[in-house]
């Protein structure tokens, strides 16, 4: 039986790279501000049992998303299987995720910050 919420070491590590250009053409001027914003928006999301890193995607050769358990990559499998435990569907997890990206992606271009870069 797992105890909620778990201590920072066993929970699962997701780290998504957010694409400069989802924010337009002024992406790159805005994407650290964004990714910023939605690190906090994603502090509520599973947060007994899942640690959230959403960072810029600078480089084309890492993977959009990435998980880790105990600072060890693991697959997109694995996580699946981890996030059971919790009665959690992967494919849930991450249309929920992409669902609350999408707003934030709306919400921050409507933004003053945005605006301002622009």
């Amino acid at each position: 039986m797992n105890v909620l919420p778990l201590s920072e070491d066993k929970k699962l590590s997701v780290t998504f790279r957010v694409e400069p250009g989802c924010l337009g053409p002024q992406g790159g001027a805005l994407i650290s501000d964004f990714c910023d914003i939605a690190q906090v928006a994603f502090q509520v999301l599973a947060t007994d049992f899942i640690v959230w890193s959403i960072v810029p995607r600078s480089d084309k050769t890492l993977p959009e998303t990435e998980y880790a358990l105990m600072n060890k990559r693991i697959s997109e499998s694995q996580a699946g299987q981890y996030l059971e435990l919790f009665d959690m569907k992967l494919d849930e997890l991450e249309s929920d995720f992409d669902d609350k990206l999408e707003a934030l992606i709306v919400d921050y271009m409507k933004s003053d910050k945005a605006a301002h870069t622009a």
